[in-house]
C-alpha cells in the first residue's frame, strides 16, 4: 500500500466524528477500471454481495442525501467503483479529498487509475496544482501505471488557469519523470495552450522537440505552429514548414492556408499570398469569406484596386459569399486612391449596404474636397434608403472640413446636424476644439467647450491636450498648468502628449527646474518618458549650453530603455560641433551608424558645417563624398557650408567650381551662396567678377538683399579712390552708365 498522503485540507467537524482517516494509501494491485467504461469485475476486497450493495449506493446517490450518504458511510466498504461514483458528484474539495482518503484507509483497498483521474480534475479546476503533483508522485512511487489521458487533462488546466510554462514543463517531465510517452495529443495540447497563452516564441521549440524524439506531428500540429510563428512576424519560418509538411506525410487543410495567407497580407507580401491562394485552388482547399478579404484588403493597401476588384469579380463567379468587409476594403481602397466615383458605383451595385459603407464613401468624397456630395450622399440617399446616420457619419464631415481649414462650415455642419436631431457626442466638440486650437483661436475652442458642457457633456485627454498645447504655443503656461491641475478632478488622466506639451512649453518658457520637476512627477503618475520628452529637455539644455546637462539626460534616457533618434543625435552633434569638439561629434556619427539609425542630410551638414568652420574642408568634401555613397543627396546648405570653408580658405576658384557643380546638379543657389562668393572675390581685390557673378545671378532669378548691396558699397568705400569711382572707366566695368 502508498505510504500516507499527508494533506492540508479544512474537513467538516461532523465528518471527523464520522470517520478517523489515519493516511491516504494507493495501491496497484487491483485491477484498472476506465472511467467511463465500468467493468463488472471488482477487488478482492468487494464482498459477494457488491452488487447489491451498488444498487443500493446508486439509489442513495440520486437523491444526494449528504448526511444519509455519511452513516452508509459508518457502516458499509467503499468500492473503487462506488469511489469513482461519488469523486463524480459536484462534492466540494475537502469532501471529495475526505472520500478518497477514506476508501484508501479501507483494509486490502486499492485505489484505481479513474479514482485518481477525476480527484485530480477536480484539484485541477480549483487550481491546486501543488496537490497534483504531491498526488502525481506518490502514484510514481507505488508504481501505478501512468496514462497520457491523465496528463492531458493536468495541462489542460494549467492552460486554463494561465500557466503554460507549467503545462511545458509537465510534457517535458512526461519523458524524464514518469516514464510516459507523450503522444502527437500531448504536443498539440501544449501547443495550443502556448498560443493561447501568449508565448509563441517557446512552441517552435516545443515543435522541434517533438520532431527530435521521433513524435510525428499532425497537420493541426503544423497548423498551431504555423500561427505561432506568424504572431511573432517569423512567417518565411512559417512558409518554410509548409513546404516540410509533405516530408512527414501531411496535406496543407484550408486551416494552413488562411494562416499563411492572412499573416503575408499583414506584412505587405500580398504577391505571395495571392500565389497561396491560387495553391489552396489547385489542392482543393476551400477559402473562406476572412481568407478573401486578408487578399482583398491586402491589395488595396498596395494601390493595386484593379487586382482586388478582379478578385472581387472571381469570388462572385465561382459562387463564394461576401460579406460587409469585402466591399469595405475595396471601397476604401477606391476611396484612398481619389476614384470616388468607382466606389460609388460599387456601393450601388452592393445589394445590402449598412451605415459603415456609406460612411466610407462618405469618407472618400469628404477626403477629396466634394463636400456638398457627400451631402447629398448622406441626405438624399442614405436616410431615404433608410439607414440611420451616426455620430461617425458627422464627425467624417466636420473632421474633413477642419482639416482643410473651412471652420466655420464645420460649425455650421454642427448646427445642422443638431437641427435635424442627430446629437453630437464628444468625439464631435474634441474634432471641433482641435481644429480652432491649431489656427490659435482660442476664445472659439473655449466657446465650443461650453456649449459641451450646456449639454453634460465633458472634455476628454483628446480635448484637454489640444487646449493645453495650444495654450503653451501661445505662452500662456500658467493657463496650461491650470488646465492640467484641472483634468484628474474631472476623470481625465495625462497622458504622455499632456507632459510633453507642457515640457515643451516651459522650456520655450525658460523654466528649466519645473519642466524637470513635471519630467519627474509623470513617473509618479505612471506615465514612460518617451524620446520626445528626452528631446525636448536635452535640446532646451543644449540652447543654454548646458551640455553637461544635456549627456546627463541622455544616459538617463538610454537606462530607461528609450532609444535615440536622429533628433536626439543632431543635437548633440551640433552642440559639440559649435564647442569645436569636430571629432567627438564625428564619434556619435559613427555610433549613430553602428545603432542602425540612418542618417538625414541634416546630420551631414552639421558635421561639415563644424569640419569647414575648423579649417578641414579637405576632410569635409571627402565627408561629402561618403554622404553621396550612403544615398544621400547634397542640399544647397551642404554647398554654403563647403563654399564658405573653401574662401575662409582663399580658394575662390575651387568655391567658384563648386558653385558650377551645384547648379548643373540642378541646385538654385541661395542669397547665402551669392553674397558668400560676392564678398570673397571683393576681398581678393576681384570686384570685377564680383559684379560679373551678380549679373549672372539677376539673370538667374537672384533678387540681391541688403547684405549684397552692402558688401558692394563696403567695398568701393574702402577700396576705390573718390575720384575714381565717377571715372568713365570704372562706370563702364561697373556696368553703369550716365546720361
Amino acid at each position: 500500500m502508498l505510504k500516507t498522503f499527508k494533506l492540508s485540507i479544512h474537513v467538516n467537524r461532523t465528518m471527523l466524528l464520522c470517520f478517523k482517516i489515519p493516511s491516504f494509501p494507493l495501491c496497484t494491485s487491483a485491477p484498472e477500471t476506465n472511467f467511463n467504461d465500468h467493468n463488472e469485475a471488482e477487488s478482492s476486497s468487494s464482498s459477494s454481495s457488491s452488487s447489491d450493495n451498488e444498487t443500493e449506493w446508486e439509489r442513495l446517490l440520486k437523491p444526494f442525501d449528504l448526511k444519509q450518504l455519511r452513516r452508509s458511510l459508518s457502516l458499509t466498504p467503499i468500492s473503487p467503483f462506488q469511489l469513482c461514483k461519488l469523486l463524480e458528484l459536484p462534492l466540494d474539495i475537502p469532501t471529495s479529498m475526505e472520500l478518497f482518503q477514506r476508501a484508501g484507509a479501507q483494509k486490502g483497498y486499492s485505489h484505481t487509475f479513474d479514482a485518481c483521474y477525476l480527484l485530480i480534475d477536480k484539484l485541477g479546476a480549483v487550481g491546486d496544482f501543488k496537490v497534483i503533483e504531491k498526488l502525481l508522485k506518490q502514484m510514481k512511487d507505488e508504481g501505478l501505471l501512468f496514462k497520457e489521458s491523465l496528463f492531458i487533462l493536468i495541462m489542460k488546466h494549467y492552460g486554463k488557469a494561465g500557466l503554460p510554462g507549467q503545462a511545458t514543463r509537465l510534457l517535458l517531465d512526461m519523458w524524464g519523470v514518469y516514464s510516459c510517452d507523450p503522444t502527437f495529443k500531448s504536443y498539440n495540447v501544449v501547443l495550443d495552450i502556448l498560443v493561447d497563452g501568449d508565448c509563441p516564441r517557446v512552441a517552435p521549440n516545443v515543435f522541434y522537440d517533438m520532431l527530435s524524439r521521433g513524435v510525428s506531428p499532425t497537420v493541426y500540429t503544423f497548423g498551431v505552429v504555423m500561427k505561432a510563428l506568424c504572431m511573432v512576424s517569423e512567417v518565411d519560418s512559417a512558409c518554410s514548414l509548409l513546404r516540410d509538411m509533405a516530408k512527414h506525410g501531411c496535406v496543407p487543410n484550408s486551416v494552413i492556408y488562411q494562416t499563411l495567407i492572412h499573416a503575408l497580407c499583414e506584412n505587405n507580401r500580398v504577391s505571395e499570398a495571392l500565389q497561396l491562394l491560387e495553391d489552396m485552388f489547385l489542392m482543393c482547399c476551400e477559402p473562406d469569406v476572412q481568407t478573401f478579404n486578408d487578399v482583398i484588403h491586402g491589395l488595396c493597401r498596395a494601390g493595386r484596386i484593379h487586382e482586388a476588384a478582379k478578385l472581387l469579380d472571381r469570388m462572385l463567379l465561382r459562387g463564394f459569399s461576401t460579406d460587409a468587409l469585402t466591399y469595405g476594403y475595396l471601397m476604401h481602397g477606391l476611396c484612398r486612391m481619389g476614384q470616388v466615383d468607382e466606389a460609388r458605383a460599387l456601393l450601388n451595385k452592393i445589394p445590402n449596404p449598412n451605415t459603415v459603407l456609406y460612411n466610407t464613401l462618405i469618407s472618400g468624397y469628404v477626403a477629396s474636397g466634394r463636400f456638398e456630395e457627400a451631402k447629398d450622399l448622406l441626405y438624399n440617399n442614405m436616410v431615404i434608403a433608410g439607414y440611420e446616420p451616426d455620430a461617425y457619419t458627422f464627425n467624417i464631415m466636420i473632421d474633413g472640413l477642419v482639416k482643410k481649414g473651412y471652420l466655420v462650415s464645420a460649425l455650421e455642419l454642427l448646427n445642422e446636424m443638431v437641427a435635424k436631431r442627430f446629437e453630437p457626442n464628444v468625439i464631435t466638440y474634441t474634432i471641433l476644439i482641435n481644429g480652432f486650437c491649431k489656427q490659435g483661436r482660442l476664445e472659439e475652442a473655449a466657446e465650443i467647450v461650453n456649449s459641451m458642457s450646456a449639454k453634460g457633456l465633458s472634455l476628454n485627454t483628446v480635448g484637454y491636450n489640444c487646449l493645453i498645447c495650444a495654450l503653451c504655443k501661445d505662452g500662456n503656461i500658467e493657463e496650461a498648468l491650470q488646465l492640467f491641475g484641472e483634468m484628474s478632478g474631472k476623470g481625465c488622466k495625462p497622458d504622455i502628449y499632456t507632459f510633453n506639451s507642457l515640457i515643451n512649453g516651459l522650456c520655450k518658457n525658460h523654466k528649466m527646474e519645473e519642466a524637470l520637476s513635471l519630467y519627474h512627477d509623470m513617473f509618479l503618475e505612471g506615465v514612460i518618458a518617451n524620446t520626445v520628452t528626452y528631446n525636448t529637455l536635452v535640446h532646451a539644455f543644449l540652447m543654454r549650453d548646458s551640455i553637461q546637462q544635456a549627456f546627463k539626460l541622455v544616459d538617463e534616457m538610454l537606462f530607461r530603455g528609450c532609444p535615440l533618434d536622429n533628433i536626439t543625435y543632431n543635437g548633440l552633434i551640433k552642440a559639440l560641433c559649435k564647442t569645436g569638439a569636430v571629432e567627438k561629434g564625428l564619434g556619435l556619427f559613427e555610433e549613430m551608424l553602428g545603432k542602425g539609425i540612418f542618417p538625414t542630410i541634416i546630420s551631414c551638414n552639421i558635421l561639415i558645417s563644424g569640419l569647414c568652420r575648423t579649417g578641414k574642408v579637405n576632410d569635409a568634401l571627402k565627408f561629402l563624398q561618403d554622404m553621396i555613397h550612403r544615398g544621400l543627396t547634397p542640399d544647397i546648405v551642404t554647398y554654403n557650408s563647403l563654399i564658405n570653408g573653401l574662401c575662409k580658405m582663399g580658394h575662390v576658384q575651387e568655391a567658384s567650381n563648386l558653385f558650377n557643380k551645384l547648379q548643373s546638379e540642378g541646385i538654385r543657389p541661395d542669397a547665402i551662396t551669392y553674397n558668400t562668393l560676392i564678398s570673397r572675390h571683393c576681398h581678393e581685390g576681384m570686384f570685377n567678377d564680383a559684379c560679373l557673378l551678380l549679373y549672372k545671378g539677376v539673370d538667374s532669378g537672384f533678387i540681391p538683399n541688403e547684405v549684397t548691396w552692402s558688401i558692394l558699397i563696403n567695398y568701393i568705400v574702402k577700396k576705390i579712390p573718390w575720384g575714381a569711382r565717377f571715372s568713365k572707366d570704372f562706370t563702364v566695368e561697373c556696368g553703369v552708365s550716365f546720361p
